[in-house]
């Protein structure tokens, strides 16, 4: 029951959000720790030595600024370190559904005499994870000392990148490469789903010199598209370029009601009714694109791409439209509301008919994400022989783990 409530917790945060307070600041993506101690116990005794002090902590406190060393992290051993006045401090994020997981005791200490705080836990040296600051179960806050951030679609969140995390480079522009286009928002009027729904196209570099063009849909659009988050086009420019994968025309299908952006339809489309959205991209998004752009129309050729309750409805819709779309991207898939709601149908359809002509890409974090699902559903696609690279990181449900998979998933659906 506890996993079950992380779950929930999480789903709630992607649909609801989180409480920000202050602005992204500008991060380099580049910038490293420098290292300070030789093992996790060397910077707790020279903390314990600075605390004794007011002159002497602060200056240690400013090493730690100075070495991109907050939260102080060596090997798997981690210590969250906060600053200042208050009766309690906790720290929320990926590690713990963002405080669902009551198991987790992310209540810091502080230290005698002092105004800094701490909690010392342990992740796996390679983690990524974003988390918040909360004052006195109230006010949640971006870590003042941290300037390594990561955005979700309800704005920033701290970053904790452990030692051996390698910042994903692919997701940044590269000066001097020829750059696609991302289009302007079109509309089209469903008579499927009875509303418009809101889409923009990208065309890769040298698009009008280009034909039979493969095609990926992105349900989620709009936070895929966008550099902070899913970074997509900037991936799709620096791997074309290199190289690695053919030219891809990507469709960013945006959830959002058009006139009331604030309105997001994804769980009605990617989980409540996902038969009637997967009839709106099958039987009349895809035409109209194939009509309006330089296309391979093949089934082969055309895939679909979504995250949590997309990447449940990327599955989904291999199942049920492989006459459509063949090349299936799923990233932390959300078969948790499935099960709770949709008595697992994606699971069983898989599981009770023959193998489809699909190409499967599916990957999860494994830090109270969606790793329990997408296991089980590694085992069906496994016992029924299809083509699939499954991957695990060590991190939880967020852009930051979904971005840096991009290159990986690209490659395995259209390696040039």
């Amino acid at each position: 029951m506890v996993r079950l409530r992380v779950l929930l917790v999480l789903a709630a945060c992607l649909l609801l959000g989180l409480p920000s307070t202050a602005r992204a600041q500008a991060a380099d993506p580049g910038a490293r720790r420098e290292a300070l101690f030789a093992s996790y116990a060397a910077f707790k005794d020279a903390l314990e030595t600075a605390s004794g002090d007011a002159a002497a902590l602060d200056a240690f406190w400013q090493r730690l600024l100075d070495a991109h060393q907050v939260p102080f992290a060596h090997g798997d051993s981690v210590a969250f370190l906060y600053r200042g006045e208050a009766g309690r401090v906790v720290w929320n994020g990926d590690f713990n559904g963002w405080g669902g997981d009551t198991t987790f005791a992310n209540a810091g200490a502080r230290l005698d005499g002092t105004d800094l705080w701490i909690l010392e836990t342990a992740f796996p040296p390679d983690a990524r994870l974003d988390y918040k600051i909360v004052l006195d179960d109230d006010a949640w806050i971006l870590d003042p000392a941290n300037p390594w951030q990561q955005w979700s679609g309800f704005g920033p969140n701290s970053e904790l990148r452990m030692p051996a995390y390698v910042y994903p480079h692919e997701t940044l522009p590269r000066p001097g490469l020829p750059r696609g286009t991302l289009g302007e928002a079109q509309r089209l009027d469903s008579g499927v789903l009875g509303y418009a729904v809101a889409y923009r196209v990208y065309t890769p570099a040298g698009y009008d010199t280009l034909a039979n063009l493969p095609v990926l849909y992105v349900t989620d659009g709009h936070e895929y598209a966008d550099e902070r988050l899913g970074s997509l086009p900037v991936v799709l420019d620096n791997l074309v370029a290199g190289g690695l994968v053919a030219p891809v025309l990507a469709v960013f299908v945006d959830p959002r009601e058009p006139e009331r952006p604030e309105n997001n339809r994804r769980r009605s489309e990617y989980a409540d009714d996902y038969a009637a959205f997967a009839a709106f991209l099958a039987d009349e998004l895809v035409p109209a694109v194939d009509a309006a752009y330089r296309t391979d129309p093949s089934p082969e050729a055309r895939g679909i791409l979504g995250t949590s309750l997309g990447g449940l409805f990327a599955g989904y819709l291999g199942a049920a439209r492989p006459g459509v779309f063949r090349r299936i991207a799923i990233q932390s898939p959300a078969f948790f509301y499935d099960a709770e709601h949709n008595q697992d149908r994606v699971y069983h359809a898989y599981a009770g008919q023959d193998r489809l002509p699909l190409r499967i890409f599916m990957s999860t974090g494994a830090i109270r994400d969606t790793e329990e699902g997408a296991r089980r559903m590694r085992a069906v696609f496994e016992q029924k022989g299809y083509p699939l690279r499954y991957v695990e990181v060590n991190e939880g449900h967020s852009w930051g783990n979904w971005r840096a998979l991009l290159d990986d998933l690209l490659v395995y659906l259209w390696n040039r």
